[in-house]
């Protein structure tokens, strides 16, 4: 287990070596429904094939494509979109219009029920929002692919490892992500299923949850658990959220006051330091050489 290094590369943890991850390094191949056999991640010339890192004893998934291992995710959303036995099938990268026919964005993922006839009868919408990373982990991965058995056991070493960026994650990208196109869905009474994992929902805000009976969204929370026979990490659903979208909505771009005293006291020391540099730039040159 590493300290704030990666955890997976192309589909793979690090430390395994079998002919198959070792394959997948080699041809940047990966197993996880991307639209090509390839990794695409980044350039596709060049993919940034991390999928997870570790953030102590947790992984973390920061590649959007790692959650399609096996479309668990399809069958967990349709459970909360359809009827038990309904027909469904899924649509990806599917283009969303507001009013004026202009662009609110691609849903990741579409689901449709229908009918003996092919016809829609219903469909919900999944967004998968992977977390964001801060620092350098390109050169990481690249230190790492110039000779992975030699070098994964020292990726734990070095300077100023990649980290989790919750925040840009949640305010940045999903809550404007939410806000849009959740909220056409809303307006048309469909369902939206949120898919992350557990490191990331674990920093959101709580939110005020419902019954799924009565839920605009379902929050599906995965975790990587390790295989360790096969030493190979398995999307795992850990917990399913179901939550009214306004309330939601209001939780997420909504940010907590702290107390007002301790901005007071900030601003009281950027006072002191501006009256002071103004002080000293009104001192007569000689004055302020002999303080220097």
């Amino acid at each position: 287990m590493f300290h704030q290094s990666l955890a997976e590369v192309f589909g793979f943890p690090v430390d395994n070596f079998s002919s198959e991850a070792n394959r997948h390094r080699s041809n940047y191949l990966c197993p996880y429904q991307n639209r090509v056999p390839n990794c695409t991640k980044d350039k596709a010339k060049n993919p940034l094939g991390v999928c997870s890192i570790f953030e102590g004893q947790n992984t973390v998934i920061t590649c959007p494509i790692r959650f399609r291992e096996r479309w668990q995710i399809a069958e967990d959303a349709a459970r909360f979109f359809f009827p038990a036995n309904s027909r469904w099938t899924s649509l990806t990268e599917v283009r969303l219009a507001d009013q004026t026919g202009h662009s609110a964005g691609n849903l990741d993922l579409v689901l449709v029920s229908y009918d003996s006839s092919g016809q829609v009868l219903d469909f919900g919408a999944v967004e998968i929002q992977a977390v964001y990373i801060s620092g350098n982990v390109r050169n990481l991965f690249e230190f790492y692919m110039e000779n992975p058995q030699r070098h994964y056991a020292m990726l734990g070493e070095r300077t100023y490892p990649p980290r989790p960026d919750y925040l840009s994650s949640s305010r940045k990208r999903l809550a404007p992500q939410l806000l849009y196109k959740g909220g056409i869905l809303k307006e048309w009474k469909k369902k939206t299923a949120i898919v992350i994992d557990n490191s990331f929902f674990a920093n959101l805000p709580t939110l005020p949850q419902t019954e799924q009976t009565t839920a605009d969204m379902a929050w599906l929370v995965y975790d990587l658990k390790l295989d360790a026979q096969q030493n190979q990490y398995r999307l795992t659903l850990t917990q399913s959220i179901y939550t009214a979208f306004d309330p939601t909505l209001k939780t997420l771009t909504t940010c907590q006051a702290g107390p007002v005293e301790d901005f007071v006291q900030y601003l009281q020391r950027k006072l002191e330091e501006k009256l002071e540099g103004d002080r000293l730039s009104n001192l007569p040159l000689t004055t302020k050489l002999k303080r220097e």
